[in-house]
């Protein structure tokens, strides 16, 4: 770390439970090692990305999307002097709280919770940390430090207004608001620079990978990509370099070299903005007012005309789609009979369950537990269970359809 702004470990504002040190590993290693030996860190083998996790052995899954995020993020945190350890360990936990078939997932989920404070994958991700996993004898979750779960809580920005001014634009989800009232992460704030880097490098994760495996799905052709804005002037370079190189490899080199511009751009911006914020500390960063790790304007509108054709031509593709609605339906049916009949939750969130009767909270605190025990779902076990409590043929149908 060579940056004044990095997040030192030995400044670290510590665990919401007191714990002895490591002799061996930093406060931000033995985050990074907890969120990786996590049940729920396991789980993201198959929780879809994109596609169906069945579809394909090919396809993205959350955890390797985790990896290449994970990936990326060292690579520029390391060229900005920042705290490596700290960034891998936001971007290997920024996605534990997605809930089964990706963002259709969500949205189900969201739409079914509205009621009850609605559902968030960050604030859930933040809840699985602090709550959800319980392997150690002295806390619940994994009583990772302040910095770590402030950069989970809020990589993209801020998430809650600037205290004193009154409540703007959408409540704090209640999976954050509850952690936030006993430990406080600052909502109000940017988050650090590791934390920021963690965020662009999902972006730029997403933004590569997902050219990937349009393609290999065979959405949209190697001809369309090579007509797209900084994609064309990588096909070229590729053309002139190996003149008659086949359509694999071509395809590959181009999109490797897309991944290049994509970091090499971010690196660039954020050295040049974090220098000009003069900030001296780590904290300063964060008041700072305005995230400084971003896209150049350029690339980010290049960058946006790749996702308004991404979201037409393999996000919105008539075979997504149809997977989309399968798998609504899914979580569409499970939420209702497990509110209805909380006995089919397993044996370990009976105490859970008992304990919501007893108090105050009502349907909302079931309703809670059973988007958390939902969420939790990889793709497969979704549809497992939904046909066995259903009786339906869901599994066979969604082998029909190639995710199952």
């Amino acid at each position: 770390m060579t940056a004044p702004y990095a997040s030192l470990p030995e400044r670290s504002r510590g665990r919401l439970h007191e714990e002895e040190g490591s002799a061996h590993r930093s406060p931000f290693q033995r985050d990074r090692d907890r969120i990786i030996h996590s049940s729920a860190f396991r789980r993201l083998k198959h929780k879809t990305q994109v596609f169906i996790e069945h579809e394909g052995d090919y396809f993205r899954t959350r955890l390797t999307h985790s990896i290449e995020v994970a990936q990326v993020a060292r690579t520029v945190s390391g060229a900005l002097g920042l705290n490596v350890e700290l960034t891998e360990a936001v971007a290997l936990a920024h996605d534990l709280g997605h809930p089964p078939f990706g963002h259709t997932g969500e949205e189900a989920l969201d739409a079914l919770m509205q009621p009850h404070g609605g559902f968030d994958h960050n604030a859930q991700a933040i809840r699985i940390v602090t709550s959800l996993e319980r392997h150690y004898a002295e806390f619940d979750g994994l009583n990772l430090t302040w910095e770590t779960l402030e950069g989970i809580a809020k990589h993209n920005g801020p998430v809650a207004p600037p205290r004193g001014d009154g409540p703007v634009g959408e409540p704090v989800p209640y999976a954050l608001a509850d952690y936030d009232a006993r430990h406080d992460l600052e909502l109000s704030t940017h988050a650090s620079a590791e934390a920021q880097v963690a965020a662009l490098s999902d972006d730029i994760a997403y933004s590569h990978h997902d050219l990937h495996d349009g393609l290999r799905a065979e959405l949209f052709s190697t001809d369309e990509l090579a007509e797209l804005p900084v994609l064309r002037e990588c096909f070229a370079r590729v053309d002139a370099k190996y003149p008659g190189l086949n359509y694999y490899r071509r395809r590959h080199e181009a999109l490797r070299r897309f991944f290049g511009v994509l970091v090499e751009d971010v690196i660039a911006q954020a050295r040049s903005a974090l220098e000009a914020s003069g900030a001296r500390s780590a904290q300063e960063i964060r008041e700072a007012g305005r995230m400084m790790v971003l896209f150049s304007p350029a690339l980010k509108a290049d960058i946006d005309t790749i996702r308004t054709f991404l979201f037409h031509r393999m996000y919105r593709h008539p075979q997504v789609v149809e997977m989309r609605g399968e798998v609504t339906r899914i979580v569409n049916d499970l939420f209702p009979l497990f509110m209805a009949d909380p006995s089919q939750l397993p044996k370990q969130w009976r105490k859970d369950v008992a304990e919501a009767a007893a108090g105050p909270g009502g349907d909302t605190a079931l309703a809670r537990i059973v988007a958390d025990y939902i969420a939790g779902m990889t793709d497969r076990f979704a549809i497992q269970e939904h046909a066995r409590l259903t009786g339906s043929d869901m599994v066979e149908r969604t082998r029909v359809l190639g995710i199952a």
